[in-house]
């Protein structure tokens, strides 16, 4: 439903609650009025055409007044009730301004924080617009963080007195969010697609035309490159799409060894090391460190968690990696000395398709998915991941895990890499 309709519906509600409020009020002030005055008339009033004395015909008519009042009540109730079931926000002013309804998800625009007191003046510019006949749909950015957006509509409600209003608040961040990513998808995509297929067309029509064997030799290892690359692009997006979809291991957690998990990533993200001639120090982790889990997923993060330092690091540098644990977690700390990562950047290195620097994204390669895989996997382990970075200065990814109980052993998942793992590396 677009928010516009969202309105429509909600004025309607809205105006038969203040009609209904409305009505109350006058059949209140209506039996206290009858009251006073029948109280009045009382002593000079005889029986009726019934016979019936006059405190009895009295005691009838408030009867009935009291019915009606309640009847009234009863459905002002059901109307709040069903707009407090809005998960938007809701304010209803009568023609005078004054406020007669606010819902729960509205209730805390009345606070006295900046974001609050922002939304809360634009709602009440919004109803004195629409008691004009002059609202307009607006749109308030709050940066947070978190950071939210929100689309803010108002609608004039008739009223036998006048013109009341009713005003809509709409929490639009998550679909502003989806918006970006669908972006972000179809730009990188669309780039890292282009690139290696772009390059395949060349180097086959190069290959047609070659008549000595060292060369076609070398360019079919070049294209044996890029088509490995576009196989890389497909798996990093099944990867994520099968980690999405799993809001747990996808096999019976068993125990890993956070040394045994590290040295497989190491093995697997070497070829980019060794491209980059980066190193990369895995020496002396505690062996005692274990996780339960899925070990093909952990392996996942970590190879990603490498891979991103290699990428954003200088040519010959170092990357440091290190476990050790804190309570209940185990922690893996993936370090670089690399290019770093800019404040307003660090809440958002982790979405999807997000890239920090485009321009050196498009040299490094990649589809800008590591370090969401990275995320959805710690999220199924019951985890989370980190991040501390300084720009210029280098970076910290932390990993952090649940540790497995005491005694745990290896299990299944401290013994080598199984078939389809190696496999996986060996290709990779």
């Amino acid at each position: 439903m677009t928010v516009a309709a969202l309105v429509v519906v909600l004025a309607v509600t809205a105006g038969f609650l203040v009609r209904a409020v409305v009505a109350r009020r006058r059949t209140e002030r209506r039996v206290e009025a009858a009251a006073e005055r029948l109280e009045r008339a009382l002593p000079d009033l005889g029986p009726g055409p019934d016979g019936q004395p006059a405190p009895v015909r009295l005691e009838r008519a408030v009867g009935a007044a009291a019915a009606g009042l309640d009847e009234a009540r009863v459905t002002a109730r059901r109307l709040a009730g069903a707009l407090e079931a809005v998960p938007h926000g809701v304010v209803v002013c009568d023609p005078t301004g004054r406020e007669v309804f606010r819902n729960q998800a509205a209730a805390g625009f009345a606070g006295s924080r900046h974001g609050a007191a922002l939304v809360e003046r634009a709602v009440q510019e919004q109803l004195r617009a629409a008691r004009a006949g002059t609202s307009e749909p607006r749109v308030l950015e709050l940066y947070g963080p978190p950071p939210v957006v929100l689309a803010i509509s108002a609608a004039p409600l008739d009223q036998p007195s006048g013109t009341g209003a009713v005003a809509v608040v709409d929490d639009v961040s998550e679909r502003r969010r989806l918006e970006a990513v669908r972006r972000d998808f179809v730009a990188n995509m669309g780039h890292e697609l282009k690139t290696p297929v772009g390059a395949l067309g060349l180097l086959a029509d190069t290959i047609a035309s070659e008549d000595d064997p060292a060369v076609t030799r070398r360019l079919a290892e070049r294209m044996a490159g890029e088509a490995v690359r576009v196989g890389r692009i497909v798996d990093d997006l099944l990867d994520l799409s099968r980690i999405e979809a799993e809001e747990a291991p996808r096999r019976e957690p068993v125990p890993v060894p956070v040394h045994a998990v590290v040295a497989e990533a190491v093995e697997r993200a070497r070829p980019l090391a060794g491209a980059r001639r980066i190193a990369i120090d895995a020496a002396g982790l505690p062996r005692h460190h274990i996780v339960r889990g899925d070990r093909g997923q952990l392996v996942s993060a970590v190879v990603n968690l490498l891979e991103n330092a290699c990428k954003y690091s200088d040519e010959g540098s170092t990357v440091e990696v290190r476990s050790r644990s804190a309570g209940a977690t185990v922690e893996i700390d993936v370090r670089d000395s690399g290019i770093g990562i800019p404040a307003r950047d660090l809440e958002r290195v982790f979405e999807r398709f997000y890239r920090v620097d485009p321009a050196r994204s498009r040299q490094t390669g990649g589809t800008g998915l590591g370090l969401s895989i990275v995320r959805h996997v710690a999220t199924n382990h019951g985890g989370d991941v980190r991040v501390a970075s300084r720009e210029g200065e280098g970076s910290t990814f932390t990993l952090r895990l649940p540790s497995a109980p005491a005694g745990a052993g290896a299990g299944a998942g401290a013994g080598p890499a199984t078939a389809p793992a190696a496999k996986e590396a060996e290709a990779r």
